[in-house]
């Protein structure tokens, strides 16, 4: 699947051509976190993105962050 599972949650990070190649992917990131409800940990500095997924209220990696890893890979 490409993530890491660490006890913060599901973290990968994505290195792109440039800044605003790196700001393209977190919209389109955006995009599905809105779609499925479910709002990821985001950092950027320049052409780098690094997610994190966890589900708080279950205090817990949940189905809902391995959905969103799935369709995040696939952008």
């Amino acid at each position: 699947m490409g993530w890491d599972k660490t006890e913060k949650g599901l973290v990968r990070e994505f290195k792109f051509a440039d800044f605003e190649a790196a700001i393209r992917f977190i919209n389109a990131v955006a995009g599905i976190a809105h779609g499925l409800d479910h709002h990821p940990e985001i950092w950027n500095s320049y052409d780098k993105v690094r997610l994190t997924l966890f589900t708080h209220d279950a205090g817990a990696i949940t189905q809902k962050d391995i959905t969103m890893a799935l369709e995040i890979n696939t952008l």
